[in-house]
């Protein structure tokens, strides 16, 4: 197909994520790129910035394989079951080995909106009374130059990568995402290199028919890789739950060092690609993380001209 950016997860990862990169994996509790993060760590990428708003399993995976330097987020934990205890070994104790920069999560929104909008700073309000502009001097007061008010500033935040997972694209990376949004256009026109991983990869057509579900436009994607499940164990609506039951089971395996070490071995090191985790989940998680019935939305005419 003429213009088609589709490629493997090897090979996009190959081509795209480089050691000492800052890399974006977004989605908010939804649409996670867990497929993405096993791959970097397949490939023993090393010295990696990791940017998140909510870090959660992913990155604590990527953190205990050891492809990371630095981590940039706004809110960090288990959600709804506890801490991340590989992030936690690395960053507490009196030598620290990951560097930590925290923001607010409209902070990270305002740094990823300036990013893509290439402004030199996003202000916001949400940092008076609080102790997050003394843990982090990149936080600093202005002053308007409307009225001389005082209000907070934060930089910008251009990822060399930012990776998004979502239900469907063409070819040429158009984009499109439904159910729980989280700053997924944001981070991909504040990068320098996108991938889109995607359930499904359908026709130009599918996607004209439905424009406004468009988040990413294709001009600004590098690869688009066709992964189904790749997001397990958060959710892709439309297409399979959130796996509640492995978040709770992570808070066992984060705490102890050898057995994590040994599910990234039997999970990641040890599978050659997505294909092969989805075989390993089996047919019963797979049946039973999928829809049991159908939702479709609304239906609109947008009309023919000409």
């Amino acid at each position: 197909m003429s213009g088609s950016k589709v490629a493997t997860m090897r090979d996009a990862i190959a081509a795209l994520v480089r050691d000492g990169d800052s890399v974006a994996i977004e989605g908010f509790t939804h649409l996670i790129s867990f497929a993405a993060g096993h791959e970097i760590i397949r490939q023993g990428r090393r010295d990696l910035t990791l940017i998140r708003m909510t870090p959660d399993l992913i990155y604590d995976q990527m953190v205990a394989a050891g492809t990371a330097s630095g981590l940039v987020f706004s809110w960090l934990g288990n959600p709804g079951v506890g801490s991340l205890h590989a992030i936690r070994r690395r960053t507490e104790g009196d030598a620290p080995t990951l560097a930590l920069e925290e923001y607010s999560h409209f902070g990270m929104v305002g740094r990823y909106t300036a990013g893509a909008m290439r402004l030199p700073f996003f202000p916001l309000r949400s940092y008076f009374e609080t102790d997050l502009p003394a843990a982090n001097p990149r936080i600093r007061p202005i002053r308007s130059p409307y009225g001389d008010e005082l209000v907070y500033a934060v930089p910008p935040l251009n990822p060399d990568v930012t990776i998004v997972h979502a239900q469907r694209a063409d070819a040429a990376g158009n984009t499109q995402i439904w159910g729980l949004l989280g700053c997924q256009k944001e981070a991909a026109f504040a990068a320098d290199r996108v991938i889109v991983v995607v359930e499904e990869l359908v026709d130009e057509a599918v996607i004209r028919a439905d424009p406004n579900r468009t988040a990413i436009p294709g001009v600004i994607v590098d690869a688009v890789v066709v992964e189904p499940f790749g997001a397990h164990p958060s959710y892709s609506q439309g297409h399979y739950d959130r796996d509640s039951r492995f978040y709770v089971e992570w808070e066992a395996i984060s705490r102890d060092p050898e057995r994590l070490d040994a599910w990234l071995r039997e999970w990641v090191h040890d599978l050659p690609d997505r294909a092969a985790y989805r075989e390993k989940l089996g047919p019963e998680t797979l049946a039973r993380l999928r829809p049991t019935g159908s939702a479709p939305s609304g239906s609109v005419d947008y009309g023919r001209y000409g």
